[in-house]
């Protein structure tokens, strides 16, 4: 065999070997993939079994169930004072979260200079953005449950989780602002508007898409989010909230306080409350995605 012949047949060998691998890699990336998209069927094809079987086996009616307010009788139990206190609790979150997250963002993007400390600063909303829930409601419960003494009450609850968005908030307004041209900015300064009048004429308007759908997206994440809510609410209470300074249990933990019962017909409500917080979910991320599309424009 020649020398040429040998190098060739080696080169055959390495490049099938290449090829072999490069199949070997992209089957274990599908794999991956599939093993958490087959894993949330299989979590929602159990949601939905459970759900119906409530429905179809206890006779659980879908009106009673979103109308009345829990109860200890699993025949009498609804959802409408969970409903009612995420939705306080969603109110309340963005009120404090929007305002704080977006000018906390403005500041860092269009007028801190580009020092060390604005870098840390940076960096360490990153970091806070992937903090577990938890630790935020151990905060509160410290710092404003127990510390000043509120007791657990709705805003409590809307503190907590506002800590918990508004560094997804900046990081993602940040994100939006950087996204818009400097062509934009340099227009208007020429034609002798300030810097806040560039911003909240120019600038703000063309981020605004980026800075709503990031908005609805870490909302999205807040309404399901169960530790920090456990951590600084009551995990029973029938009453619907009437305001900000009213004992709640929220969807979340209402769900939690339900599948932990014994009786299987809490099972079946827990599950039913699992429908109709995922209904909640999805409507939230549909809105981003329809303000995404109605409001982008071409920078």
């Amino acid at each position: 065999m020649s020398h040429d012949t040998a190098e060739s047949l080696h080169t055959d060998d390495s490049l099938r070997w290449e090829k072999l691998k490069n199949r070997l890699f992209l089957g274990l990336c599908i794999s991956a993939s599939l093993f958490g998209v087959v894993a949330l069927v299989l979590l929602l094809a159990d949601v939905v079994y459970e759900s119906v079987a409530g429905i179809v086996e206890f006779d659980i009616s879908i009106v009673h169930f979103l109308t009345q307010g829990a109860r200890r009788d699993p025949e009498d139990a609804g959802f409408m004072a969970a409903i009612a206190a995420s939705v306080w609790l969603m109110i309340l979150t963005t009120l404090m979260a929007f305002f704080i997250g977006v000018s906390s963002a403005v500041y860092l993007e269009e007028y801190a200079p580009d020092t060390r400390i604005t870098r840390l600063i940076e960096a360490n909303l990153a970091n806070l953005a992937g903090v577990p829930s938890v630790v935020y409601g151990l905060l509160v419960l410290a710092a404003i449950v127990n510390g000043i003494g509120t007791g657990s009450i709705l805003l409590a609850g809307a503190i907590a989780l506002a800590l918990l968005i508004v560094p997804i908030i900046i990081v993602a307004t940040q994100e939006s602002l950087r996204a818009v041209p400097d062509g934009l900015r340099h227009g208007s300064f020429a034609t002798g508007a300030t810097r806040w009048q560039t911003i909240r004429g120019v600038v703000l308007p063309a981020a605004m898409p980026g800075i709503f759908t990031g908005t609805i997206l870490a909302l999205a994440r807040a309404i399901g989010e169960t530790a920090p809510i456990i951590m600084v609410g009551i995990l029973f209470t029938a009453r619907t909230p009437p305001g900000p300074f009213d004992t709640f249990s929220a969807m979340p933990s209402q769900i939690y306080i339900w599948a932990a019962q014994p009786q299987p017909h809490f099972h079946h409500l827990a599950a039913l409350g699992i429908v109709v917080l995922l209904a909640f979910m999805l409507s939230m991320n549909a809105a981003a995605v329809f303000l995404r599309n109605r409001y982008e424009t071409d920078l």
